[in-house]
């Protein structure tokens, strides 16, 4: 269950509650946002390593990050064990506290060579890669899987065992297969099945944890470690206070429209000051999205602003709105996520 403070190797986290590496999501304005609530850990997006041996400005932005976000994890993406040293080594010396291995993006970009969930296919590469990354720095090496390329081929438990005869300090299970991409609920018995294989390596369980009781249920139902919060965080920046609040007995805090409208201009603000002002536009459009899901009467603002012209069109607009008429509800269907996801 949560446990604060929470020992990963070397390293003393507040919490073992973390927030997901969220491909074109967990950018600096994002972690901005997740860090005021007091998370174990954060991810800044996933890098490829041959962009970071090319030195790559965009990807070298993507790490950007703030003293504020320790504890704060790179995670890096590829299969060529030649440089993943090499790559794990860069993330160390930008000053993160974790570097972790991506085995478990679905993407076709991503897993055409092999890199990403790919790797599920050739599960002697991944100890290589690991090992090469492990061989190469002092803070914690860590991987993320899924359960498997597809149903017929689950291989976590062995992967599991793989990571921790490497060295890895940790593994975190995804309970879905390459092939479901986000379809279809999370399959906690993969989480589980991995945390039976495990003899000393933490196992961090992934999937379907939208809120407090759900992280509740996952941990109770798996055993895990510790939990990584992904896709519940768009636009629920607080739902690691939430957690928190659920697990120490306090009564869940309240939240109006009037406090979804403070807090979407908040991020909105981080947004304008980072980004330019095409990227800013799109971004605000796509937390709009994020933000606007759950509450009735907020379909008409969330179309307003995918129609909207500058970023600070969208500002107006959500400062204009009649945030005190809005029904805020916190629940939410996966298939809501889902879709949310490639807004």
């Amino acid at each position: 269950m949560l446990k604060r403070p929470f020992q990963l190797g070397s390293l003393r986290l507040p919490s073992n509650i973390f927030c997901a590496p969220l491909a074109g999501c967990s950018d600096l304005p994002f972690r901005r946002m997740t860090v005021k609530y007091r998370p174990g850990l954060v991810f800044c997006e996933m890098v490829k390593m041959d962009a970071l041996i090319r030195h790559d400005p965009t990807t070298y932005r993507m790490l950007d990050y703030e003293s504020s976000m320790h504890p704060i994890g790179g995670q890096i993406c590829g299969s060529k064990p030649k440089i993943a040293g090499e790559c794990a080594k860069i993330i160390e010396d930008l000053g993160f506290d974790i570097v972790d291995l991506n085995c478990g993006c679905p993407v076709d970009k991503v897993t055409k060579d092999g890199s990403g969930s790919g790797m599920l296919k050739t599960l002697d590469l991944i100890g290589e890669v690991l090992s090469e990354m492990i061989a190469a720095v002092k803070i914690p090496v860590t991987v993320k899987i899924r359960a498997g390329w597809d149903s017929s081929h689950i291989v976590g438990p062995q992967v599991t065992c793989i990571a921790e005869e490497a060295g890895a300090a940790a593994i975190c299970i995804h309970g879905r297969t390459r092939a479901q991409g986000y379809k279809g609920p999370a399959n906690w018995d993969f989480i589980r099945d991995c945390k039976m294989a495990a003899k000393r390596i933490p196992v961090i369980g992934n999937g379907d944890a939208f809120d407090a009781e759900s992280a509740r249920k996952l941990f109770e139902y798996t055993n895990c470690d510790a939990i990584l919060l992904a896709r519940g965080m768009m636009g629920k920046p607080w739902l690691t206070e939430d957690i928190y609040r659920y697990f120490s007995g306090e009564a869940p805090k309240e939240r109006t429209g009037l406090d979804y409208r403070d807090v979407l201009l908040e991020h909105l603000d981080h947004i304008i000051s980072y980004q330019n002002e095409r990227r800013s536009l799109l971004d605000a459009r796509r937390i709009g999205c994020w933000f606007l899901r759950g509450g009735k009467g907020m379909r008409h603002l969330r179309e307003s602003l995918n129609r909207s012209k500058s970023a600070l069109e969208v500002r107006k607009m959500i400062c204009d709105y009649p945030w005190h008429e809005i029904d805020v509800t916190e629940e939410q269907k996966e298939e809501e996520v889902c879709e949310i996801e490639s807004c």
